[in-house]
């Protein structure tokens, strides 16, 4: 059998993993998603089980945070395993059980070289203005600034916006939305990230399946003095009982929420705040950019939704985002009408391609 390359997205309730060819450009051999599964060991027994794990050449992780100082995909090393640690209160709820999937992959295959692919990197040059948070300065010494996520999906959509349109269109004015469970959109010029929707964790910017987007903090501090909540309760609370979820108080899936929002006024609701801070949003990254040449859709929402996507473009005309119907039912590469001032795409993301291809070019050097 030959040398393949496997990926691993550890997330905090399940594992989703994928299989490449290893050298050249990867191609996708398998993929799956695991679940219930209590520690890093049984995770690697189940990959085993799957045959995930045979004549490896490298295995790539998915990292969500990476810090300050992680600016790009990197081997993983002693050093780097130690600074990262340091690291774990920065996202509590992620980097733990990534770290020690990692540690169980070193035991497990010695001598196969890993690779850490953070969801941070990508937006390693945003601004002072864009990243630095309005609270004491001496708190930046902790490390608490703006980050920004969802960052390998962002590298593998310019790449694909590269590809497929080329390397002018790239180095334009790109809103990427990147519109699903968790959702955020990035403002990319000259194929730097100049801003995006999410901050010091990822359950800022845009509200979400199950997370509150932007929130006023005094609400959490009003909850906090009158209910009581304990720093773990108000954390479920903005994580995981709010955003869609919370408003609709039936669903977090877009799809369920589509289908019933034509009897339920809170699925309605739901939807309708969603689209207005989508479009807001768009409205507030193309500012950033001092206007809009390509606006891009990705995620389970944002490639197969053609509904919510004219919703969000309602009104953005002001922007030059206008929707060809017949194109934007088919969800087409491109759904703007042709002639159309700023170009609107929808593309589909695949993060573990992505971290794929990093493993690849980081081996090949």
């Amino acid at each position: 059998m030959a040398a393949h390359i496997l990926t691993i997205n550890a997330g905090s309730s399940s594992t989703k993993f994928a299989t490449f060819t290893a050298g050249g450009a990867p191609q996708e051999i398998s993929h799956g998603k695991l679940e219930r599964l209590d520690s890093a060991g049984a995770v690697l027994d189940e990959l085993e089980a799957r045959g995930a794990t045979t004549q490896l050449a490298g295995i790539g992780h998915r990292l969500v945070h990476g810090g300050s100082d992680r600016v790009a995909s990197e081997l993983v090393t002693p050093e780097l395993l130690r600074d990262l640690k340091q690291l774990e209160p920065l996202d509590p709820t992620h980097l733990p059980a990534e770290l020690e999937l990692i540690a169980a992959c070193t035991e497990r295959f010695p001598g196969v070289p890993q690779v850490a692919c953070f969801d941070t990197a990508f937006h390693r040059g945003l601004p002072t203005v864009a990243r630095t948070l309005p609270i004491p300065r001496r708190y930046q010494t902790q490390g608490i600034r703006r980050y920004g996520f969802h960052g390998i999906s962002y590298e593998f959509l310019m790449e694909e916006l590269a590809r497929t349109a080329g390397a002018e269109v790239a180095r334009g004015r790109i809103v990427l939305a990147h519109l699903g469970s968790g959702a955020s959109m990035a403002a990319v010029h000259n194929g730097s990230c100049v801003d995006t929707t999410m901050g010091f964790t990822p359950t800022g910017g845009l509200v979400m399946g199950t997370r509150t987007g932007d929130l006023d903090p005094g609400v959490l501090v009003h909850l906090a003095r009158t209910e009581k909540l304990s720093a773990d309760q108000i954390d479920k609370l903005v994580n995981r009982e709010s955003g869609l979820r919370g408003i609709s108080e039936t669903s977090s899936d877009i799809r369920e929420l589509l289908a019933h929002e034509s009897t339920d006024p809170r699925a309605a609701e739901a939807l309708a705040v969603f689209c207005y801070q989508a479009r807001k949003w768009i409205g507030a990254m193309a500012a950033a950019l001092g206007g809009l040449d390509t606006l891009v859709f990705s995620g389970g929402i944002g490639e197969n939704a053609p509904e919510i996507r004219t919703r969000i473009c309602a009104n953005l005309a002001f922007l030059g985002v206008t929707l060809d119907p017949v194109r934007n039912a088919a969800s087409a590469p491109v759904i703007s009408p042709d002639g159309s001032s700023t170009t609107v795409r929808v593309i589909r993301t695949n993060e573990e391609a992505m971290i794929a291809r990093t493993v690849s070019r980081l081996l090949a050097r």
